[in-house]
């Protein structure tokens, strides 16, 4: 077993002193906060009390013990893996020693070399001999040093030496300085000159082309299959042809911008989204290959954790709003001649950087980390890593006021409580740092967006912070959940496969398509129809948009308002338009007239409808029903202990109109029969759609309320066709070994009708209202 393996897996178990554990162990030992990649960890909250770059570390070396590699190269692969993730470690105290010296902890390939150069050099000066001989007491002095926190001494030694470092300390410390480069080129992040240092062991005489294929092929297995064997088995063949030219094309070309920015966002590109059609849309508006050259010479870090959420285009804003900051102005020839230093920790770099001169500390920028911005879109709900939808609709809002004449010529937009924020630390005179930063006033508003999600309080919470915004309450309805919501929609296919038999002509508009499921069903039994979607909120088109590129639909989507149809398709030229399950949430959630659960919203609805329909045309209705007579009462009986607590919890929460009950028994109420549907529906959702549930009255209109509000809102031009109500599939069942349903003698008695199914159609040479 390799060495370091037994000192991880002794530590672990207990059996390593302090005093006995090698120096890397140590660093890596002691990341109290270790800085990490989120972009594959499951949960955050999983992260507290573990040490993932220790567990990473360990990963690498147990794919090197299986690696047939020669016995001097395993040697060098395993000093390389130890140190290359140590940049990541350390305590708190130990970071802010090192980043007062210069050391770059957030570009780690280079942090861990300068903590290379720190720690790991002494025994190196001399060759692999007197590594060995003075291993020893080199471990004492720097362990002296590390519990101090004061690497200066091991520093020193670096500089005193510096002439004599051996080829094998000049290997280990190049490939730890490159560590993980080839992947990050693969991914768009690095360009291709940051890899040159590799070629000199061929020309300095160090190795032949093929024990330097042979190393970096072994020292990337390693790398990438530490994080995941798939993923090598996925890249290993990109990652030979990229060791090839650094073998024999050491100036080799590097990816032009389409080609980097598809690679940016590869998981974008993965979950749907028309990579090429978007950079059509830009190229048409912008010199994208000229404002974007300044990224050429440029590494750039967390890219794809912190953006592939957002779309293309503002993925764009944010590196020109990057590259046109003040701090960012430097000259291409700088940065060529820059590009491939590796940054030794130097004493006169080390110890002066506080009393560097304003002029001279901002030197060349060679890289641009997004880790701050990737911190802030992420947080814990429920054990799993969640985006903060709640910044990103900000973010979104706050891109969409700028133009691109306005980034280019650096004008800079006031927004009360939010901005970007460009910032580079004074010990650190090549990174910038990328982030939006939000007021403190938003900060804790979206806090307590995300704390409400649990409780009736959410939808106030969100309406304080669609006013703090200055957002529209419709335009962003749901933030919380939106995966669980559009699963549930699709669910729903089959009850929705009814409307096919009712539909006519070639245009069909689904108002609100949640997850697509009638879109696919009007694609596949229809295959004649144009089936085009329509929504308000911006998330479930995209969600939309990437469902459709993933799986080449042909069916179109639009983010558009309902009430105003005739602003995205022309009147008269939609042959079918459907509203399923949504009549009732425009009916709950839309404002008119200054108030929510008003009729005027449906009547709204049905005549921007009607206007854009064809003569002949339909509007199919499928929606929640209220029972007539509406005078009945009914009994519930809870069989659950805690089922009466829902009702007088539900009935103080409700939005919809005033629910009261009589408290029969313990566990006994009666109550009006569609009072007790409604309680009912959202009893059989239950605790996680609770909050969602009580905003909306899924039960609008009686039947023959429906039609009068039909006839109200469209007049003689509208012929109502079908009128059928039903109970729908599932309640019975789900509610049946919860509650029984009794009549007002207490007699079992079925669930009312839940749904109806309503057919609208214009008539035949008639002008349009």
């Amino acid at each position: 077993m390799l060495n370091a393996l037994k000192a991880i897996q002794s530590y672990k178990s207990g059996h390593l002193p302090e005093g006995e554990q090698p120096l890397w162990l140590q660093l890596l030992a002691a990341a109290e906060q270790p800085n990490i990649n989120l972009e594959r960890i499951h949960s955050i909250a999983e992260l507290e009390g573990t040490n993932p770059v220790l567990d990473y570390v360990e990963r690498t070396l147990q794919v090197m013990e299986q690696l047939q590699v020669s016995f001097w190269m395993r040697e060098i692969l395993e000093d390389v893996l130890v140190w290359s993730e140590t940049a990541k470690a350390g305590s708190p105290k130990q970071r802010r020693k090192w980043q007062k010296q210069g050391v770059n902890l957030f570009v780690h390939n280079v942090g861990s070399a300068q903590l290379y150069d720190m720690y790991g050099s002494v025994g190196n000066l001399h060759g692999k001999q007197g590594h060995r001989e003075d291993e020893h007491s080199s471990r004492s002095e720097s362990s002296r040093n590390l519990s101090n926190d004061d690497p200066s001494g091991s520093t020193q030694i670096v500089q005193t030496a510096y002439g004599s470092l051996s080829p094998r300390y000049e290997i280990i410390r190049t490939l730890i300085a490159t560590h993980g480069l080839i992947g990050q080129y693969i991914r768009g992040e690095i360009p291709f000159a940051e890899n040159a240092p590799l070629h000199l062991f061929i020309t300095q005489g160090w190795m032949t082309a093929d024990e330097l294929q042979a190393i970096l092929i072994a020292l990337n297995e390693c790398i990438i299959a530490g994080v995941d064997p798939t993923l090598w088995n996925q890249v290993q063949a990109e990652v030979q042809r990229i060791v090839g030219w650094i073998i024999t094309e050491p100036d080799h070309t590097d990816w032009n911008v389409k080609e980097r920015l598809s690679r940016l966002r590869s998981s974008s590109i993965r979950q749907g989204e028309a990579m090429d059609e978007a950079y059509v849309k830009l190229q048409a508006e912008l010199e994208m290959e000229k404002l974007l050259a300044p990224l050429a010479h440029r590494t750039l870090w967390y890219v794809e954790s912190a953006m592939h959420d957002f779309s293309l285009q503002e993925m764009v804003k944010i590196f020109l709003l990057t590259l046109h900051s003040e701090a960012m102005v430097l000259s291409v020839d700088d940065l060529t001649m820059n590009s491939t230093g590796i940054g030794r920790v130097t004493e006169e770099e080390g110890v002066g950087l506080n009393s560097t001169s304003q002029e001279q500390q901002w030197d060349v920028v060679r890289h641009i980390s997004f880790e701050p911005l990737m911190n802030t879109m992420y947080y814990d709900y429920k054990g799993v890593k969640k985006l903060n939808i709640y910044k990103k609709r900000m973010i979104e809002k706050y891109l969409e006021q700028y133009s691109w004449e306005q980034i280019e010529e650096g004008e800079t937009i006031t927004y009360p409580h939010l901005t970007h924020r460009i910032e580079r630390h004074p010990d650190l005179r090549d990174t910038v740092f990328v982030t939006f930063e939000f007021s403190p006033a938003a900060e804790k508003l979206i806090a307590f967006c995300i704390e409400a999600e649990k409780s009736p309080l959410y939808e106030k919470a969100v309406l304080l912070l669609f006013d703090l915004f200055g957002l529209r309450r419709d335009a962003y309805d749901r933030f919380h959940n939106e995966e669980t919501y559009l699963a549930d929609m699709n669910s729903s296919g089959d009850y929705k496969k009814v409307l096919l038999d009712y539909m006519v002509g070639k245009r069909v508009l689904d108002i609100g398509p949640g997850g697509g499921i009638l879109l696919d069903l009007i694609e596949q039994e229809r295959p004649e129809m144009e089936p085009i979607g329509i929504d308000i909120s911006a998330n479930v088109i995209e969600a939309l948009e990437r469902k459709k590129q993933r799986e080449a639909h042909r069916w179109q989507v639009l983010k558009g308002d309902a009430l105003q149809l005739d602003q995205y398709v022309q009147s008269g030229t939609v042959d079918t338009v459907i509203f399923s399950s949504i009549l009732h949430e425009l009916y709950s959630y839309i404002e008119r007239d200054g108030r929510r659960f008003n009729k005027d919203t449906v009547v709204a609805a049905l005549r921007s409808s009607f206007n854009v329909l064809s003569p002949g045309g339909r509007i199919l209705i499928r929606d929640g029903i209220m029972t007539e007579p509406e005078a009945q009462k009914r009994r519930i009986r809870f069989l659950e202990p805690d089922g009466m607590r829902w009702l007088e919890r539900y009935a103080q929460d409700f939005q919809g109109r005033s629910i009261e009950f009589e408290r029969i028994s313990e566990d006994e109420a009666l109550l009006d029969i569609n009072d007790a549907m409604e309680f009912l529906y959202t009893y059989t959702w239950g605790e996680e759609a609770y909050v969602h549930e009580i905003q909306e009255q899924f039960g609008i209109f009686t039947p023959s309320a429906y039609e009068y509000c039909i006839r109200e809102a469209l007049g003689e031009q509208a012929e109502i066709i079908t009128v059928r109500h039903f109970l729908q599939e599932g309640y019975t069942e789900a509610l049946g070994e919860r509650i029984i349903f009794m009549d007002e003698q207490g007699q079992p008695s079925p669930l009312p009708d839940s749904t109806c199914l309503i057919v609208i159609e214009k008539k035949k040479g008639m002008a349009d209202r």
